[in-house]
């Protein structure tokens, strides 16, 4: 910070802040205080050196309560976070309205970001099962209906933008919802990747979330820790994330171009004519 001052002269439009600590173990960690949290908080300390016009923190819908089925999830709905990831966002956007209230601030609460290459965890890692015609495939221990909304990753970089050019008429604190309104279901997902992959809808069974529950806890002691689905995550089958953008519609002019039911084919085709690359790329092992 001390090196960029004196190039910018004091004086930066936008600061965007991502760097964030993540993994889906589910199991808590110092470095999401350590990195997310405190890492936040130096950055703005070191920021009171400077005139910056706004300061775009990159959270995660999931801070939010999820929502019933047919519902959406506006910015002013209850937080409710059900692992450490979610929760050290909100500490984070805590500590920037409390901590920092003169910074003038905007949090962007985006969805699951994929690419046209996948790269969304719980996506190739689905993709990956019925790929591999694993037993685990055929069943899930939540409401198949449900399902969490995603976003490209071009449109959440659009949206970014659009903030930052933006940022004069953006009130500080403000909360923006990014991501498709409407998730596509988790059943639906199951019949799109196994027509794509094998030609047919993928069966899915209904699989009582105890039971399922004992079955993650043996696969992961089996694959010495390194199994994806974690027990924790059973708990979370029922949630539903479906997005009101309104706010994003209203204040970026945003809408999202890609969705993911056109993006998907696209996905599957570059896993059915080179697996070893789309795996590689995924970060997957085969």
């Amino acid at each position: 910070m001390a090196k960029v001052h004196p190039l910018v002269h004091g004086k930066l439009a936008s600061v965007v802040h991502m760097a964030a600590y993540y993994d889906f173990s589910g199991e808590d960690s110092e470095l999401y205080e350590k990195v997310t949290v405190n890492g936040t908080d130096r950055i703005l300390n070191e920021l009171e050196a400077f005139e910056c016009e706004q300061f775009v923190f990159t959270s995660t819908m999931l801070v939010h309560a999820p929502c019933a089925v047919g519902e959406h999830i506006r910015e002013e709905d209850p937080m409710e976070a059900k692992w450490p990831y979610p929760q050290s966002k909100i500490e984070t956007e805590r500590l920037i309205r409390d901590g920092h209230p003169r910074v003038r601030s905007v949090f962007l609460r985006i969805a699951g970001i994929y690419t046209d290459e996948g790269q969304q965890p719980t996506l190739v890692h689905q993709m990956k099962r019925i790929y591999e015609k694993d037993f685990q495939s055929h069943f899930f221990p939540g409401d198949s209906d449900t399902g969490q909304a995603a976003v490209h990753l071009e449109d959440a970089v659009d949206a970014i933008v659009r903030t930052v050019e933006r940022r004069d008429a953006i009130e500080p604190k403000t909360a923006i919802l990014i991501g498709e309104a409407d998730p596509v279901s988790y059943q639906k997902l199951q019949n799109m990747i196994g027509t794509q992959l094998y030609g047919e809808a993928w069966s899915t069974y209904y699989v009582p979330p105890a039971l399922a529950k004992i079955g993650a806890t043996v696969m992961d002691a089996l694959a010495g820790g390194d199994a994806f689905i974690k027990p924790f995550m059973v708990e979370m089958a029922d949630d539903h994330y479906a997005l009101d953008i309104s706010r994003a519609k209203e204040i970026l002019g945003w809408i999202p171009n890609h969705r993911l039911n056109d993006t998907l084919p696209k996905i599957t085709e570059l896993l059915k004519t080179d697996p070893d690359r789309w795996y590689r790329e995924n970060g997957l092992s085969n």
